[in-house]
């Protein structure tokens, strides 16, 4: 804890959930550095956690730094799904409007930061935790690849060791853990478990064991063989159909392979298009969603199309013969009056760099 603040200063944070990972804080504490805290407030938080996050405060006085989720996604998503449809549709949707999203415009605006996971918690998906890495997912104040650095100082360390530490510093702890509650999220999503049961499963119980990720370290998950990508994002043909889509905005056009194969055909286009060649399981376009979205509502009317074209699979053989795909994401701008498009060339995927290679050929 002690190096991740000297190295990184005001430009670190640590992630806290409302949970057992309050250590943390003790311990940016316990260095006699300043420090920075921030949380994602979903909207569905236990009123024990939200008391929580006001004793520590007091505590510690800091002011935790509140994350919330866009109020017109949220909006979007109840009106025509329900307050609960997590239960019948799975809970990655909902969890990545309130958690993932807004932890990545959190992200954005750092170089590095501080998570309490370990490696206990979930031994079938964050067995391999490192201590400190780059970021596999997101991106980091520079944007990019390699723009943000991750801690996880006690992936090491196991659940009753914190708990010992805890008690021995007098830190004070969410009261739902003295109601059963280990692992603590949102509401209609947590509940107590028994003794002798592991922690995970008061967490999305109605689901199958290896879904019990929310997505906020989803390049730390541990998947099965065959259905990962490599370090460098290279294109995989092994991509699960079942994987959750990415890139939603109602600005973004879809593309099958009769739509992307027309688009190649046309020699004297009218209206510019970019387009995204991805596979959602892919970490790298996965990090690379808030910034595409951002750019196609930035760009809905200015008379250049935004779109989407799934490359995995079945596709991936004539993306890599057609399209110029040597990894994922690849983007492509198709300018008009041209039969060829322009690959980007950069693995800078912010709206601010995307938007300047498209005005320099538009």
């Amino acid at each position: 804890m002690d190096k991740a603040l000297e190295k990184f200063g005001n430009d670190i944070a640590i992630a806290f959930s409302g949970a057992e990972d309050v250590a943390l804080i003790e311990y940016a504490h316990l260095t006699g550095r300043p420090y920075r805290v921030f949380s994602l407030d979903t909207g569905r938080l236990n009123p024990e956690t939200y008391q929580f996050f006001d004793t520590v405060e007091k505590h510690y006085g800091i002011r935790i730094e509140y994350m919330f989720p866009d109020v017109v996604e949220v909006q979007a998503l109840v009106r025509s799904k329900g307050l609960f449809s997590f239960y019948e549709n799975g809970h990655q949707e909902c969890c990545r409007v309130r958690k993932v999203r807004p932890l990545r415009r959190a992200l954005k605006g750092l170089r590095a930061w501080i998570t309490g996971q370990r490696k206990d918690q979930s031994p079938g998906t964050r067995s391999e935790i490192p201590v400190v890495q780059v970021d596999p997912v997101f991106e980091g104040l520079d944007g990019g690849i390699g723009s943000l650095v991750k801690w996880n100082p006690v992936a090491n360390v196991e659940g009753r060791d914190i708990w010992d530490f805890l008690r021995a510093m007098n830190v004070p702890v969410n009261s739902l853990h003295s109601k059963g509650y280990i692992s603590i999220g949102c509401e209609p999503c947590t509940r107590s478990v028994l003794p002798g049961q592991h922690e995970r499963e008061g967490r999305w119980w109605w689901e199958d064991a290896k879904a019990k990720e929310c997505g906020l370290h989803k390049g730390n998950i541990k998947q099965e063989e065959g259905n990962q990508s490599n370090g460098n994002g290279a294109a995989h043909s092994n991509g699960t159909a079942t994987e959750t889509d990415i890139f939603t905005s109602k600005h973004l056009v879809t593309l099958n392979r009769t739509g992307i194969e027309n688009l190649l055909r046309l020699e004297n286009r009218h209206i510019p298009r970019i387009v995204v060649l991805y596979a959602p399981w892919c970490p790298f376009c996965q990090a690379m969603e808030g910034s595409y979205n951002e750019l196609a509502d930035k760009l809905a009317g200015s008379g250049v199309k935004v779109g989407k074209f799934r490359a995995d699979g079945e596709q991936q053989e004539f993306a890599q013969n057609e399209l110029q795909l040597g990894s994922f994401p690849t983007i492509l701008f198709f300018p008009k009056h041209s039969s060829r498009p322009i690959k980007y060339p950069s693995e800078k995927r912010d709206v601010d760099s995307l938007m300047a290679f498209i005005n320099a050929l538009r």
